[in-house]
């Protein structure tokens, strides 16, 4: 892979091994927690100090090389080999699937509400600048995916993409490693689905399509912020909001399912009725196949994040937050409720009768507009 760029540690001399090897880490990174291991490990890798700062580049499991490049400016890209791609989610999780595949870690969406930020600090980064910025690119996976695949074990189980970070985040349109991930997925006869806010999934949509006739997929869109101007601020890396409606009906018109993830909904940003309709509206004129909206988590490192963008932008709302969340990831019960009320009114409202499914048979049309029985408007400012 060349790059017109800086690259920051390059790789050694034709015949020195240890451009697989780890660096030494001045901190531990929690066991099982890294990403999948290096090829092999022998002498360290030198990590200089990325420009401009006095920090040096933190040692990565598998790291072949750090670069950036005139094309993204302030992101640094970590490449590394991988041993296994194929994550396994932990037992207890209430997630609708068992497998994941993240080609990515990091994100240069850099939406200020990211629940996996704190992700970041397993690699010994931070939660903030470091999660939108020094990101961390799988070179090898479509390769080695091909192969877990291909193991007899393999039951064919669900595999979700964009669970953790986005896998058409911009850095795809430079690595290019999703067709290589789909094609393995399908030739394999696993059912997939992919999840995402990035409009490079476009570029794809041919490949999903035969994919289509070899194995179940789904696809999920994930847009909650229709308002331009809120979007820039909170999600300043995504495409805007209309792009990504774009892409909506570009999927549907091409046949395939496309859900929505319409969270996390802000409150007093996102969640009033005017807000609700216009999100709802636009979701089904797009031509969504269903919709799931919930209130904003804060989980720890999305929370300070959070938090500090709320203070810069809408300082006002900052001890409303406090109040309605306390030191707790959810908002209180009672605000749930009082928006789960809402979003049923406004989904019966567009004909939206379920939540996102992301494994439905392709082609499934958009379900007819519903008449629902008046449900009163109930003011936010009267409950909180």
């Amino acid at each position: 892979m060349r790059w017109q760029g800086q690259e920051l540690n390059a790789p050694p001399a034709q015949g020195d091994d240890s451009r697989a090897g780890c660096g030494t880490a001045s901190r531990a990174t929690p066991p099982g927690t890294d990403a999948p291991g290096a090829t092999a490990t022998a002498s360290a890798l030198p990590l200089p100090a990325v420009p401009g700062t006095t920090d040096p580049l933190i040692p990565l499991q598998g790291l072949v090389r750090s670069v950036r490049t005139p094309d993204f400016a302030g992101v640094t890209f970590h490449e590394v080999l991988a041993k296994s791609v194929l994550n396994k989610v932990g037992g207890g999780s209430n997630m609708p699937f068992e497998w994941t595949v993240n080609p990515y870690r990091g994100c240069s969406h850099a939406c200020v509400y990211c629940f996996a930020r704190k992700t970041h600090t397993y690699l010994d980064m931070d939660s903030g600048a470091d999660f939108d910025s020094q990101l961390v690119v799988k070179v090898n996976a479509a390769e080695v995916l091909r192969r877990e695949l291909a193991r007899p074990s393999w039951q064919h189980h669900h595999v979700a993409m964009g669970t953790n970070t986005d896998p058409y985040q911009r850095a795809e349109g430079r690595y290019k490693l999703m067709p290589g991930i789909i094609r393995a997925l399908a030739d394999s006869g696993t059912p997939f689905s992919i999840l995402t806010k990035g409009t490079l999934l476009a570029r794809d949509i041919p490949l999903l399509k035969e994919a289509s006739a070899q194995t179940e997929i789904g696809m999920g869109i994930s847009l909650a912020l229709v308002d331009p101007e809120l979007a820039k601020r909170a999600e300043p890396g995504t495409p805007t909001p209309r792009a990504r409606l774009e892409l909506i009906s570009r999927l549907r018109d091409a046949g395939l399912p496309c859900s929505v993830m319409a969270m996390p909904i802000l409150p007093w940003l996102t969640d009033g009725d005017e807000s609700l309709d216009t999100l709802f509206s636009a979701l089904a004129a797009a031509g969504a196949t269903g919709v799931t909206a919930g209130a904003l988590h804060l989980r720890p490192g999305a929370r300070e994040w959070y938090l500090e963008f709320l203070a810069r932008h809408y300082p006002e709302l900052s001890g409303k937050y406090a109040r309605l969340y306390g030191k707790g990831t959810y908002a209180s019960k009672e605000y749930r409720d009082w928006l789960a009320g809402r979003i049923r009114f406004f989904k019966a409202k567009y004909g939206f009768t379920g939540g996102a499914r992301f494994l439905r048979p392709a082609g499934e049309t958009v379900p007819g507009a519903g008449r629902p029985d008046a449900a009163p408007a109930v003011s936010q400012e009267a409950l909180f």
